[in-house]
């Protein structure tokens, strides 16, 4: 018996009460205490509007405390918004929770409004002027803050369209975002009955995306059916919805001057377009990768091509279930084989309720760690369905979680890195979980099936990602050029670039078709994916250099993980010896999940189950 499988001892159903505590929050919590942050925020902003008109003739020390006003504020409002969004993201169905929300996005917005003039004026100051001001050590709380928002400059409109378009967006792009996380989070599925008989059992989107992993084809064929068929009453609400969606930001991008559909996520990136359309080419020009895995894959479970549902399927008869205390216990033996300080850390999510596990109805699909503020600390929401993919995807969140923590010393200004540099300690952990599995595992076909799974893994955030980037792409491109899209445009657009990635190595089924209509991503946050591709490769390379350097490395990066978003992602990269303007750096990446493939090949030779 390996070590992976000593892990399923205790009872599947120990997650069901892991819930996080959100009441620390807000001032005494619950819907009173949002009420009272959000008084409070409102007291705060006469003294801010106070400096309206005179941004530009500020000196170091009066703006450093407009800026620390600011922060307070913008704390305030943020522990509100945490508040109502996490209790909306864990019961969607509950009126309350959707009207919390809604009051709590209309008052911020409209303390929002009062402040534009702040970015607007700023926007305005010489940059003479504004290099002698970040120089002064006062403001180096917020410095590269302030550099970056000079970024936007080209891009900004007048300060009465600037709070138009806010007090309008909560009943535009903010109100649709809300209503499809209300559809997808209804989405039900109810797979066939085990035996054939009878009507079978109504489960979670998330649940019955889980069946796919099974090592049963026809499991996985009628858990893909049902996934389609769960997903057609609403399509076409959803790409209503989308459709929406990509005018409002066609409009919001005309209207700014951005010369792009992606141009606004990259300069939140920090990132040039130039630099992304290079990620992009050079994941793209190794499509080879995932396409000579599945080809392996078929081979390996008998199949002369796989379709769509196979590509998860377990490489192995077993479909092993996990417990949540032995998947606590291993991933924090994970962190602390690393960092006993990060574990320690860990552990608090654990120890403190900051972890909210269970599958529920209307809860959102998926896993996040929201960051809140930093005078508080982080939650992961999961959707614990007990897989092997599950234990990883909690190393991969609290990856998350121990980067938010670490990073709160910079405060609300630079707490937050780019999305690009975001996924680094998140796949960071995730990787050493994985590593600590394999070393646990010693016979060749357990091997196989972790080798499997992270090859997969990598291949969902890097080919996978890549590849819906190049839907998005087209998705606002044709909605800008021909008009409104129908169901069956967006069903084309999606099987074509799922079609480019996989080429002729899976079989895509009219089923999958639809299964564009369930990715928040591409909703709330459009242009977002790329991100992960881009944070997988980079977090590869920082885990090869500490695979090469050994305890060495470890100083180095907790610097970056405590360094947030301080610096321009260039700086941080360097910390951990990571040149990130070098086009060839995309490549070292690349290579990395080539040479785990070989890995995998050499696995299943031994195993016997590929000649």
């Amino acid at each position: 018996m390996t070590a992976v499988d000593d892990l399923t001892q205790d009872q599947p159903g120990d997650a069901e009460a892991v819930a996080w505590d959100l009441e620390p929050l807000v001032p005494g919590g619950g819907p009173e205490g949002v009420d009272r942050a959000l008084d409070d925020a409102d007291a705060i902003v006469p003294v801010i509007t106070a400096q309206r008109g005179r941004i530009g003739r500020l000196d170091a020390g009066e703006l450093a405390t407009l800026m620390t006003r600011l922060a307070e504020l913008q704390d305030l409002v943020g522990r509100a918004s945490a508040y109502a969004s996490l209790r909306f993201a864990v019961d969607s169905i509950d009126p309350a929770n959707g009207a919390l929300l809604q009051r709590v996005q209309e008052r911020a917005t409209r303390i929002g409004t009062e402040l534009v003039f702040v970015e607007l004026e700023w926007a305005k100051v010489p940059d003479e002027r504004v290099a002698e001001l970040l120089a002064d050590e006062r403001l180096a709380f917020c410095r590269h803050h302030l550099d970056s928002l000079r970024r936007y400059r080209p891009y900004l409109l007048s300060e009465p369209e600037e709070r138009l378009d806010a007090e309008k967006d909560q009943t535009g792009r903010t109100a649709w975002v809300r209503l499809f996380t209300e559809q997808a989070s209804a989405i039900r599925v109810r797979l066939p009955a085990a035996d054939g008989d009878g009507e079978g059992r109504e489960v979670s989107l998330e649940e019955a995306l889980a069946q796919l992993a099974s090592p049963d084809r026809e499991v996985r064929r009628q858990s893909a059916a049902a996934v389609t068929e769960g997903l057609a009453p609403g399509l076409r609400t959803r790409a209503f919805i989308y459709n929406t969606l990509l005018l409002d930001k066609a409009v919001e991008d005309r209207l700014r001057g951005y010369p792009t559909w992606i141009t606004s996520r990259n300069l939140a990136n920090e990132a040039s377009d130039e630099s992304v359309e290079a990620l992009v080419a050079a994941v793209r020009a190794r499509y080879d990768i995932p396409q000579r895995w599945y080809r392996l894959k078929a081979a390996i479970l008998g199949l002369p091509r796989l379709a769509d549902y196979d590509r998860m399927a377990s490489v192995t008869d077993e479909d092993p279930r996990f417990g949540w205390e032995d998947a606590k216990a291993l991933v924090l033996d994970a962190y602390a084989s690393f960092s006993p300080q990060l574990a320690d850390l860990a552990r608090r999510f654990f120890d403190e309720r900051w972890i909210d596990a269970p599958v529920r109805p209307g809860k959102r699909p998926g896993a996040f760690c929201a960051y809140t503020v930093p005078s508080h600390h982080p939650y992961v929401l999961l959707n614990w369905t007990h897989r092997q993919q599950d234990v990883l995807t909690l190393a991969h969140e609290l990856g998350h979680g121990v980067h938010a923590y670490l990073a709160r010393g910079q405060g609300i200004y630079h707490q937050s890195t780019p999305l690009t540099l975001a996924e680094t300690a998140s796949v960071f952990g995730e990787a050493v979980t994985f590593a600590n599995l394999l070393e646990a595992t010693t016979d060749p076909a357990g091997r196989l099936a972790l080798l499997a799974r992270s090859i997969e893994g990598a291949i969902g955030t890097v080919f996978r990602q890549t590849a819906m980037n190049r839907f998005e792409h087209r998705a606002h491109t044709s909605r800008r050029e021909d008009g409104e899209l129908s169901v069956e445009r967006f069903n084309t657009l999606w099987a074509e670039t799922q079609e480019e990635l996989l080429g002729d190595a899976v079989e895509i089924t009219d089923g999958y078709r639809t299964w564009w209509s369930y990715i928040p991503h591409f909703i709330a946050t459009p242009g977002y994916v790329y991100a992960y591709a881009y944070g997988q490769l980079l977090a590869m390379s920082v885990y090869h250099q500490y695979e090469e350097q050994g305890p060495g490395f470890v100083p180095r990066y907790l610097e970056l993980l405590e360094a947030g978003g301080s610096r321009p992602p260039e700086e941080l990269g360097r910390i951990v010896g990571c040149d990130l303007a070098d086009p060839s750096f995309w490549d070292g990446g690349l290579a990395l999940v080539e040479e785990q493939l070989r890995q995998a090949e050499d696995a299943a030779r031994q195993a016997g189950r590929i000649s």
